[in-house]
């Protein structure tokens, strides 16, 4: 499969078959996520394998996910990071080597300063892209959720208080195929 029919092949997927994804599979997928670009080369996204019943059915009970499908999914990846992360600078070794950074970061760190989690939240969803198109290139469908009480799932998986969560993803093997939504006009979209 080419990354165009990839593309156009993506669905968001709320039915799932009762088949196991192997762990071989899952880490094929975020391998080819943490091979997304990122700000500075920081890799800032880690991931949260959920498949256990046991796990979702304490979510569940906390009321973490607002839509039940959400829980009745066979994984549930939390993608998560760090925006400290950005602070250190010390992965632009490589772009102050190739001449597209100074020397000097003085005035770079300035600019930078303070907008750490919205580095975060751009490169997490760069590498959720590669994450749901290599899924779908294995014949597994993926859903965004964004409609997650993130305090309460971070104090149970014991993520740090200060750490980013944009969204989670659920996968498996569709049992559905929806057909893809309206999409808005390119000449809607492209400015003059």
């Amino acid at each position: 499969m080419h990354v165009k029919e990839a593309i156009e092949k993506r669905r968001s997927i709320r039915k799932f078959e009762e088949k196991q994804v192997s762990d071989e599979i899952i880490r094929e997928i975020i391998d080819s996520a943490r091979r997304a670009p990122s700000g500075c080369n920081v890799q800032p996204t880690r991931y949260i394998i959920i498949k256990d019943k046991k796990t979702k059915e304490k979510l569940k009970k906390k009321g973490v996910f607002r839509q039940d499908f959400v829980y009745e999914s066979p994984i549930i990846v939390v993608l998560c990071g760090n925006p400290k992360e950005y602070e250190n600078f010390k992965e632009v070794k490589y772009q102050q080597e190739e001449g597209t950074l100074p020397k000097d970061l003085t005035e770079v760190k300035k600019v930078l300063r303070g907008i750490e989690e919205e580095r975060a939240n751009r490169d997490i969803s760069i590498a959720s892209s590669f994450f749901v198109l290599r899924a779908t290139e294995l014949g597994l469908g993926t859903c965004y959720i964004g409609l997650i009480n993130r305090d309460v799932l971070k104090e149970e998986l014991n993520i740090p208080k200060d750490w980013f969560v944009p969204f989670v993803i659920i996968m498996g093997y569709p049992s559905e195929n929806p057909q893809q939504r309206p999409r808005k006009d390119l000449n809607e979209l492209i400015l003059k």
